[in-house]
């Protein structure tokens, strides 16, 4: 037996707008360039992934990436300042969250992993 906690960010009505998948996609744009390639080797359709960017924007109220058009090397995306920096505190929020989760497993079911 072990504990699992997913740690997601929900708007006012408690719907999921950002959580791991988002947050590996931003990584992935950040890799890649593009949020179509991004999409690709996550196993996600672009427009899902444009889906699930946008949705994040719109609760958040600042764009997570900023695109460019085509031209000689072609268009793509990269993250905004805002977005590496709601990313950095995503995660330390998310690692915060799973180590007291680690620490009340322990007290509460001492010897249990």
């Amino acid at each position: 037996m072990k504990p699992k906690i997913h740690v997601m960010l929900c708007d006012d009505i408690g719907e999921r707008f950002f959580g791991e998948g988002p947050c590996r996609l931003l990584h992935r744009i950040e890799e890649t360039g593009s949020l179509r390639a991004a999409a690709q080797a996550m196993g996600l359709s672009y427009s899902k992934a444009l889906r699930m960017v946008k949705r994040a924007e719109k609760e958040l109220g600042f764009a997570l990436t900023r695109k460019t058009i085509g031209g000689r090397g072609g268009g793509g995306s990269t993250l905004t300042d805002e977005a590496r920096n709601f990313m950095e505190r995503y995660e330390a929020y998310r690692d915060a969250c799973v180590q007291t989760d680690r620490e009340l497993y322990d007290k509460f079911f001492p010897g249990e992993r």
